[in-house]
């Protein structure tokens, strides 16, 4: 049983000196883990910004190139205003601490998604990130807020239909159509990460995750630690990429 165990063990352990470049991670399982200790959901939303908080710190700690959150969909709209309320209250406390913040710990900003129904002081706060973001290099953290990932295929679709009819895009290919997505620049995520025991990708990075390794454990993100992290990256480094090949 010992010997089961150590092999076990080190099966789990992630090589941190060999890191995916990109990690993605869809925030599931708050209101869940509200409801199972009899609190209201915003109470969820309230602890899973801070599973974020520590598991960008210990991303960035380690040496991450990228970290993509899945913070606030289109759909999410549909919920109710007392949640969306908390949601962007919590965005709007995160971004005035991250700013004080982000050059002394050298963790860059990015924002995917239509931020122009936002508040305009979210906005500005958005507005003030991606400036800081421009004085150093680092970990970078991308937030998907009001983001939907067939959404930004549509509208990268506009875009470049757009400039084509006024002569200012060439013929149209993959590389080419990804200079309109808002992940413009940005590697396409190695590993996907979904806590909450869910098996879908719920209408994230959907063209960019066309090769990514999936990753789903049972663990609510609330619950989500570096442990947690380090499982899912072990399990990534055991995988053999093909990318369609043998």
């Amino acid at each position: 049983m010992g010997l089961l165990f150590k092999a076990r063990k080190r099966a789990e352990e992630a090589d941190l000196s060999a890191l995916p470049r990109h990690i993605a991670i869809i925030m599931d399982g708050n209101g869940r883990w509200a409801k199972k200790r009899g609190l209201p959901r915003t109470a969820g939303h309230a602890a899973g910004a801070e599973t974020f908080r520590r598991v960008a710190t210990w991303c960035k700690d380690v040496g991450l190139e990228y970290l993509t959150v899945y913070a606030f969909s289109t759909e999410n709209w549909k919920r109710p205003r007392e949640e969306i309320e908390a949601i962007m209250g919590l965005l709007d406390k995160y971004l005035l601490e991250a700013i004080g913040r982000m050059e002394r710990d050298r963790v860059r900003m990015r924002f995917f998604g239509d931020t122009s129904v936002l508040s305009p002081r979210l906005r500005e706060l958005i507005e003030k990130t991606a400036e800081i973001s421009t004085h150093f290099e680092g970990c970078q953290v991308n937030i998907c807020l009001n983001y939907g990932g067939r959404d930004e295929i549509v509208r990268a679709a506009r875009a470049y239909a757009e400039d084509f009819k006024k002569g200012a895009a060439d013929d149209l290919n993959e590389e080419l159509f990804e200079s309109y997505l808002y992940s413009a620049g940005v590697p396409d995520p190695d590993l996907i990460i979904r806590p909450s025991g869910e098996y879908r990708l719920s209408n994230f990075l959907m063209w960019q995750s066309a090769y990514s390794e999936l990753y789903v454990t049972d663990v609510l993100w609330p619950d989500f630690d570096q442990n947690e992290m380090k499982r899912a990256i072990a399990a990534y480094q055991r995988r053999n990429r093909r990318y369609g090949g043998i």
